[in-house]
């Protein structure tokens, strides 16, 4: 005898959702990665507003002395004043450029040479990684300490070298004309490293179908790295530029730990960030050092955009 459900045993159906409610969980099953990520990307946002923000209003202001004391709203005066500036401005800008470009170029030519080797395994291949590697444990001070020791003109290790081959002593860090190439040097140093991690993440990556149908084809090493490989790794390689190009930008601590205050007695390696940072704690004008670091980041976001508008480029 089967058993009979009653309307009392009878299992109650939940109630259909609404429109509005089905409608909303469609619309946040298909953003749950926006969802998921909008607190943390809020945070983040405030973290970048609020000091953008302070900085560009005190840009407009004649503040001085202390943050806290009272200042008059002068408007675009600051901007006036640093965009005619030949003395010190317009010179940091270009030792900006300079270093920047030099140092990009060098660390993106060796690091791709530098990954280029280490792309196929050899013996010791591990041995070498980790001594390549090795100028990205110290932190910049300390590797810019080191350096201003071994190019001291007097004790420094590097005119000592150089006697053994009948060359006599150089200026270094010491010299006008030598102090930002020799600060150029120390930074290629550090951070080629970080370029060849990228760029040999990227060749890792890399197909070797299109390399074995070039190598079938008869097509040489140069022609193979020309045609094939660096095509392949073009987008590996804006992403390395990207990345060392801000960071060269704002180089800082290197510079300051090598030259001391206002890129040395001449300001021959002062850049912005120099300048700014001598114009707020030696100096004490918060307005007139907002107004550089304003532009300053003008410069950095314009080569965030055309670099990352390349970048598109070449995925399409």
């Amino acid at each position: 005898m089967s058993a009979v459900t009653t309307p009392a045993t009878r299992p109650s159906a939940s109630p259909p959702a609404s429109p509005e409610t089905s409608a909303w969980s469609r619309w946040a099953n298909e953003h749950r990665k926006w969802l998921f990520a909008a607190p943390a990307m809020a945070f983040v946002a405030v973290l970048i507003i609020f000091p953008v923000a302070w900085t560009g209003y005190l840009s407009l202001t004649d503040a001085e002395g202390s943050v806290r004391a009272e200042s008059e709203f002068i408007g675009f005066q600051n901007y006036l004043d640093v965009l005619g500036d030949t003395d010190r401005f317009w010179p940091a800008v270009w030792r900006t450029a300079a270093f920047t470009g030099v140092v990009l170029f060098f660390e993106v030519v060796l690091g791709m040479a530098i990954a280029l080797l280490l792309w196929r395994p050899f013996r010791g291949e591990k041995w070498v990684r980790v001594a390549i590697l090795l100028p990205l444990v110290a932190t910049p001070v300390a590797v810019g300490m080191m350096w201003r020791l071994i190019f001291d003109p007097n004790i420094g290790m590097a005119n000592q070298v150089l006697g053994w081959f009948g060359i006599g002593p150089q200026p270094w860090l010491a010299g006008q004309g030598s102090a930002l190439p020799t600060t150029m040097f120390i930074d290629i140093w550090q951070w080629t490293p970080m370029v060849v991690l990228i760029l040999l993440a990227g060749l890792t990556s890399l197909s070797d179908e299109p390399q074995e149908a070039a190598l079938i084809d008869g097509a040489s090493t140069w022609q193979r790295f020309r045609h094939v490989t660096l095509p392949l790794l073009m987008p590996t390689v804006i992403v390395a530029i990207l990345l060392r190009g801000i960071d060269a930008l704002k180089t800082f601590d290197i510079l300051y730990a090598t030259k001391g205050r206002g890129g040395g007695s001449f300001h021959e390696v002062e850049t912005l960030n120099v300048y700014a940072y001598g114009l707020s704690f030696d100096y004490n004008e918060y307005g007139v050092s907002s107004t550089v670091l304003i532009i300053f980041f003008l410069i950095i976001i314009g080569v965030m955009w055309a670099l990352t508008y390349r970048k598109k480029g070449l995925d399409r």
